[in-house]
């Protein structure tokens, strides 16, 4: 993929409005995981260092084109400041006279944070208007936020059609680690997909039967799949109308080439509760009055081997209910695996999507992958195939 970046444009004594995700979980007013804010980091520094002067924009919540004082980007003020170790002004308005004025006072070195762009209703509008008027503010833009990329707005697409327009830093590894695990590839290639429902998976599992070498199926949607070979599945969940698909995909896996890996053995419960009573039976004989809340010990040892001879693993989505105890286990064993193997060099781990990172960060396995994305709608689109905008736009 052809797109600049940093490296490639003069930044001296530039006003560079640079567009990064700081839609961070807050409780109470304060900020609960900063790794969003971390993640930019780099791209400010280099910035800076070339002479630039950063000036950042993000939507945060879903304000709907309103000014709702919970969702104003001020929250992420103090803690930008502590970890970049620079003052922040902030303008409480991504256009006009409050963001000019920010940006007017700024010195070389300080950050300026401008508020919400979904305060404006032309952001999500991709409103040429709005887009001009955030160009107006700089000379230079960056697009930083491969996490909002998916969405065709004003600060993602259309202004990066009005300025020079390049990758930063957070951007350029994100495309560089999800190039290397799917456009270009080391082989073997397998991937892991999980979590509750095939039906929201279809684009993601049928672009991955042409690009991978096996795919793991886990979760919920590892049941439909029992389900359709003429498994019992007892009370567990199921998507009892998407049999036909997934004996489709199964035909097409097959006829493609990749293996399709499901569970031979499974843990069954009574009840979706932490620490219910449960045992581990073959994938063909769940009690009709339990439902199944994780793979077995049999099923982990296939994974494993499986990834022994992997190349390159792709991971989104748990394999078992991860967030209660012990149905945890499945996917944290798996995941520790992935890690021992790209800790010792011998395969290239990159994983992403909303319960993906929450699993991956329970088990201790996240900080060992080659990379974790923090996106979630952008990580499912790229890993289904599908172009996105805000990418599309630096190209």
């Amino acid at each position: 993929m052809a797109y600049k970046t940093l490296d490639d444009i003069d930044l001296t004594a530039k006003r560079i409005l640079i567009r990064v995700d700081l839609n961070v979980p807050t409780e109470d007013g304060r900020i609960t995981d900063d790794t969003r804010i971390r993640r930019i980091l780099p791209t400010i520094e280099a910035v800076v260092e070339k002479g630039g002067h950063p000036i950042l924009l993000s939507h945060f919540g879903r304000p709907k084109g309103q000014r709702v004082a919970e969702m104003s980007l001020n929250v992420a003020t103090d803690t930008l400041a502590v970890l970049s170790g620079r003052a922040v002004r902030f303008s409480d308005d991504c256009i006009g006279d409050p963001a000019k004025a920010a940006i007017a006072a700024q010195q070389p070195g300080e950050i300026v944070l401008l508020e919400n762009t979904r305060y404006h209703a032309g952001e999500e509008n991709n409103d040429a208007d709005f887009a001009q008027a955030l160009a107006a503010l700089g000379d230079i833009y960056v697009n930083d936020a491969f996490s909002a990329a998916h969405r065709a707005h004003a600060s993602t697409e259309a202004i990066a059609r009005l300025l020079p327009s390049v990758a930063g830093r957070n951007m350029q590894t994100e495309l560089d680690a999800l190039e290397k695990a799917l456009s270009a590839p080391e082989r073997p290639v397998v991937a892991v997909v999980g979590g509750a429902k095939v039906s929201t998976k279809l684009d993601l599992i049928g672009n991955m039967l042409a690009k991978v070498d096996a795919v793991v199926i886990g979760g919920g949607m590892a049941n439909t799949f029992l389900a359709a070979q003429g498994k019992p599945v007892g009370k567990s969940l199921c998507e009892h109308d998407m049999l036909d698909t997934a004996r489709e995909i199964a035909s097409r896996a097959k006829a493609q080439g990749c293996e399709l890996i499901l569970p031979v053995d499974v843990v069954v419960a009574e009840a979706f509760a932490a620490n219910a009573p449960h045992r581990t039976v073959t994938a063909d004989a769940c009690p009709d009055d339990m439902m199944i809340l994780d793979a077995g010990e049999q099923t982990v040892a296939l994974i494993e081997a499986r990834f022994e001879g992997a190349k390159t693993i792709v991971w989104n989505g748990p394999l078992g209910a991860f967030e209660i105890v012990p149905f945890n286990r499945a996917t944290d064993a798996a995941a520790l695996k992935a890690a021992a193997l790209t800790k010792a060099g011998k395969v290239l781990s990159v994983a992403g999507g909303g319960d993906t990172v929450a699993a991956l960060n329970a088990s201790g396995a996240g900080e060992q992958f080659s990379y974790v994305s923090t996106a979630g709608g952008a990580f499912l689109e790229w890993l289904e195939g599908k172009t996105l905008p805000g990418v599309a736009a630096l190209q």
